[in-house]
């Protein structure tokens, strides 16, 4: 055991002296860059930093999340910080839950680390319009008097110093479709109200809904998801440009709601006319097999998009009548959502309606696959019957009839032979005239039956 913790501590001692090696040799050269005018001043020191910071990043990304976690303890404040900044965004989290306290909460409220995905907004209240607040970190939050915080994919370490400076747990956006997260909506004994809503994100090709998590804490509305939603921007962008628009976190609720109802009904329309489009298609009485392949793709991707839907507006109106329910909404506030409710329940009938429309097509197009594959075993009968009858005779030939008629009658076996194909010919070809005949009889009979009821 000794041994191997010797081993350890002299592994993290080479590492360590490495990473310091690397500092302080940043750290000249940059003095002495920045000591002297030169014509690429800039240029130079870009190259500088390049190099060094490229080499340490390469060291700490090298190292697993344990022994890179201890090396960012044992540098001095400075020191870390920088270390930090060159470590790949996708091992933050593992090594930032490995860090002491302290250190921990050091790095993630001085880092600037943020992805492209990632995104941390806040939104106050300036002349009656919502003014938007891009944060980088905690130090950003300063003199800020939110009605709204917004976070998209946010790292573990901002979500640690947001709710470190507000004074809340940040959920994680991965983990809201879990199953322990089965109470959706809920109020805590600080008075936190906490809601997982589902919001539908209709990309063209592929459609899904998006869990967000929000937390109605102290008058401010957090928000949390991993996606970014045209309803939040369509939300984002009212809010600006229409004063008194919102005046609270329950106003930017509850119209984030309003607005998922109206992206929903935007969707069903789509819907609407996707089906129309597939309607006259499956109408057309020449319904090939590739053809009808692709309407039943098509009315799949309708069916599971209004079923998104469905569930979507479903899930919104089970957050309003809890919103409602808790008596936390003013009066005005409340008769908004019982109209955002109203609007759902018209939304309920349309889903309803594209159900069945979708289900018309569905058999619709499945009777023309029928109709098709009852005329290719229709031909297959045709062509069996036709040759019934020379298989009749064929098995008959094979019974010593033509020995004997080259026997009795005196007749070469040639000509008997072709005899035989000759007659086997003219059955065939009588056959297929008779059924001819019969189906055309039968065809008569079927428009002198439609023309006597129109006449009647």
């Amino acid at each position: 055991m000794d041994q191997t913790s010797n081993s350890e501590f002299d592994r993290l001692s080479v590492h360590l002296i490495e990473a310091q090696r690397l500092l302080s040799r940043y750290r000249l050269v940059e003095n002495l860059v920045n000591r002297q005018e030169m014509p690429k001043h800039r240029l130079v020191e870009n190259l500088v930093h390049k190099q060094n910071l490229g080499e340490l990043g390469q060291l700490l990304n090298g190292l697993d999340a344990v022994d890179a976690a201890r090396v960012l303890e044992a540098l001095s404040p400075e020191d870390r910080l920088l270390a930090w900044e060159q470590i790949r965004v996708d091992r933050l989290d593992s090594i930032l839950l490995l860090l002491l306290d302290e250190v921990r909460e050091e790095l993630v409220n001085a880092s600037s680390h943020q992805t492209e995905k990632v995104s941390l907004n806040v939104f106050e209240l300036h002349e009656g319009r919502l003014r938007q607040v891009k944060i980088a970190n905690k130090a950003d939050l300063a003199d800020l008097k939110p009605i709204w915080v917004d976070l998209v994919a946010p790292t573990t370490e901002m979500r640690y110093w947001v709710g470190d400076f507000f004074g809340l747990d940040l959920p994680d956006p991965d983990g809201l479709t879990d199953l322990e997260h089965s109470a959706r909506f809920y109020v805590e004994d600080n008075g936190e109200i906490h809601l997982h809503s589902d919001f539908l994100l209709d990309a063209g090709d592929k459609a899904q809904n998006i869990a967000v998590a929000f937390i109605l804490h102290k008058d401010i509305l957090f928000s949390v998801r991993k996606e970014e939603l045209p309803v939040f921007r369509l939300q984002r962008l009212r809010a600006r440009t229409q004063p008194g628009y919102v005046t609270e976190g329950k106003d930017v609720l509850l119209d984030l709601y309003a607005a998922d109802a109206e992206y929903s009904a935007d969707a069903l329309e789509d819907v609407y006319a996707e089906l129309e489009s597939v309607g006259k298609r499956v109408l057309n009485p020449q319904v090939t097999d590739d053809v009808a392949a692709q309407i039943l793709a098509e009315i799949a991707g309708g069916e599971d998009l209004n079923g998104r839907i469905r569930r979507n507006v479903l899930d919104t109106r089970r957050a309003l009548s809890f919103l409602m329910r808790g008596k936390s909404l003013s009066p005005k506030q409340h008769d908004e959502a019982r109209e955002i409710v109203r609007d759902i329940e018209s939304l309920d009938g349309h889903t309803t309606f594209l159900f069945g429309k979708i289900n018309f097509l569905m058999d619709a197009t499945v009777g023309f696959i029928n109709i098709n594959q009852n005329k290719r075993v229709s031909k297959l009968t045709s062509i069996s019957i036709i040759f019934m009858p020379i298989n009749i005779l064929a098995g008959i030939g094979g019974m010593s009839e033509f020995s004997m008629m080259s026997k009795d009658f005196n007749i070469d076996w040639p000509m008997a032979y072709a005899g035989f194909v000759l007659g086997s010919v003219v059955v065939g070809w009588g056959t297929y005239h008779v059924l001819k005949f019969l189906e055309a009889r039968a065809t008569r009979r079927i428009l002198g039956a439609k023309g006597q009821a129109k006449s009647s």
